[in-house]
């Protein structure tokens, strides 16, 4: 699979100076930052904004002619909206503010040879926004198109402040941003590449170059370890499920966080099929799956002190001869048992066996993430995720998925809801109320996790894939959501 970053790196150029084919300048309430050295330039560009009626309206983007003074060919505006660094205002909103404009700025400039970033940065967590948004606005997924490999914009310097520090927060940023890509490149793969065998095997070619440990469950040893969801979920398919293991584990880690990840390569809704329209972009329904291998990749990446594990449970859900039915009754890893009423609500069958796995090692945190249920879309649209679990992880989750630009909305998991899985036949059954159904399909999961496990269950099913148009930093088809905020509590628990 393709890399899919732009080369990028950093520098304390003064921008008037970048010999670039683009100069990238911030725009706030009409004016330009980031040139208070270079007067006579900026006022030169606030003239030409101002003729043109560019006024910074966060998302807007204007190529004008480079003016006298300013090496680069040409000078892309883009807007920071109420931007305002001369006040003691919100940093984290004012950094997501710097992200989404390097993220525009880079989905502007489709073929440029070369472009100097020079938003106006004013501490490393800056400069790191800056790269983060750029690396990820530079995203082009080109795996399968022929003759559009000059799309893809040229070599990317981040202009900021001299110093290590700067330097430590862009290096950082780039690690950030490739991780997303890697995971988004994983979503966009079609299912025909992507499948759970190939999947695992791509885990395992990533983590050659890193200090990882990988290990992979095949189907006879999943039958031989009671793995009744994975087998249950995966059986209808020609191409078996799969159980991937990646272990990051520097000396000296006193914290374990494990990211459990739903890894449904391609959801047909098995036996209970889905309508045809609803399966287009079923093959991002392992989403969470490549957000957590990915996000454990750049903790060790990163050198981080802490101990993260990625648990991937994979699976293609076929209406195959061979596939569940409904009113099977499926004996779980835990040893629980689940009546199958909806072949359809199968990600939490799989995820469920990996869970149990995941708890029995008792990390100090416990996290899933999962494109699980429509009624997350229904509740909180398309750019919003939902966090369910122990109160203190749920907050602390949506608390560091803001410090990292996520939109994560803390949710709860009434009581009630677990009723709604009552079965004559089983301990449960697979499919609950629909009312409530994110809320209902946590309480589900809830059951395969200790009850003082500090645990935590994230859906991503509206913000991990766009279907609508691209904006920020985020790209139309996959988007990596919940790499970041993964990074992020990671670099929390340190």
């Amino acid at each position: 699979m393709p890399g899919a970053s732009t080369p990028s790196s950093y520098a304390a150029t003064n921008p008037t100076k970048s010999g670039d084919s683009v100069l990238v300048l911030g725009v706030a309430d009409g004016s330009v930052l980031g040139l208070d050295a270079t007067k006579a330039v900026r006022a030169a560009l606030d003239d030409a904004a101002k003729a043109i009626e560019f006024t910074g309206k966060a998302g807007a983007t204007v190529r004008i002619p480079s003016p006298k003074g300013v090496s680069a060919d040409s000078v892309l505006l883009v807007g920071l909206g109420s931007f305002d660094p001369s006040t003691d205002g919100d940093a984290v909103a004012d950094r997501e503010a710097l992200r989404r404009a390097a993220g525009t700025a880079l989905r502007a400039l489709t073929g440029a040879s070369s472009i100097a970033v020079a938003l106006p940065v004013a501490s490393a967590e800056d400069v790191e926004a800056v790269t983060v948004g750029a690396g990820l606005g530079a995203y082009r997924f080109l795996a399968y198109r022929t003759g559009d490999d000059d799309t893809v914009p040229g070599p990317v310097t981040v202009l900021g402040p001299k110093g290590k520090a700067y330097t430590k927060a862009h290096a950082e940023g780039v690690v950030i941003a490739e991780a997303t890509n890697r995971a988004r490149d994983l979503v966009n793969t079609p299912p025909l590449d992507l499948y759970p065998e190939s999947f695992a095997q791509t885990v395992k070619d990533q983590a050659k170059s890193r200090k990882v440990k990988v290990t992979v469950l095949g189907e006879k040893e999943l039958a031989a370890g009671g793995y009744g969801g994975l087998i249950g979920v995966g059986q209808g398919s020609t191409r078996g499920p799969r159980l991937v293991k990646v272990e990051y584990s520097p000396k000296g880690a006193t914290r374990h966080l494990s990211f459990v990840g739903k890894g449904i390569t391609f959801d047909s809704g098995g036996l209970s099929l889905k309508p045809a329209a609803s399966m287009e972009d079923m093959k991002s329904d392992m989403a969470g799956a490549a957000a957590v291998v990915e996000a454990v990749f750049a903790i060790a990446d990163l050198g981080l002190p802490v101990k993260a594990t990625a648990w991937l449970p994979l699976a293609e859900n076929m209406p195959g001869s061979s596939a569940q039915r409904p009113s099977d009754v499926l004996t779980m890893r835990s040893g629980k048992t689940v009546e199958v009423t909806n072949t359809d609500a199968e990600g939490r069958l799989v995820l469920a066996d990996a869970l149990t796995d995941a708890d029995a090692e008792n990390p100090d945190l416990l996290i899933d993430v999962a494109t699980l249920t429509g009624a997350q879309i229904v509740a909180l649209g398309n750019r919003t995720s939902g966090v369910m679990g122990a109160e203190a992880v749920r907050t602390q989750v949506a608390e560091q998925a803001k410090l990292a630009g996520e939109d994560i909305w803390p949710m709860p998991i009434p009581e009630e809801m677990l009723a709604g899985f009552d079965s004559t036949a089983a301990d449960l059954k697979n499919s609950g109320p629909r009312p409530g159904g994110m809320l209902a399909a946590a309480a589900f999961l809830r059951e395969f996790v200790g009850k003082d496990t500090a645990w935590a269950h994230i859906d991503i099913a509206g913000p991990s894939f766009n279907t609508g148009s691209a904006f920020g930093y985020t790209p139309v088809a996959a988007t990596g959501a919940a790499v970041r905020t993964l990074v992020q509590l990671a670099r929390d628990a340190d």
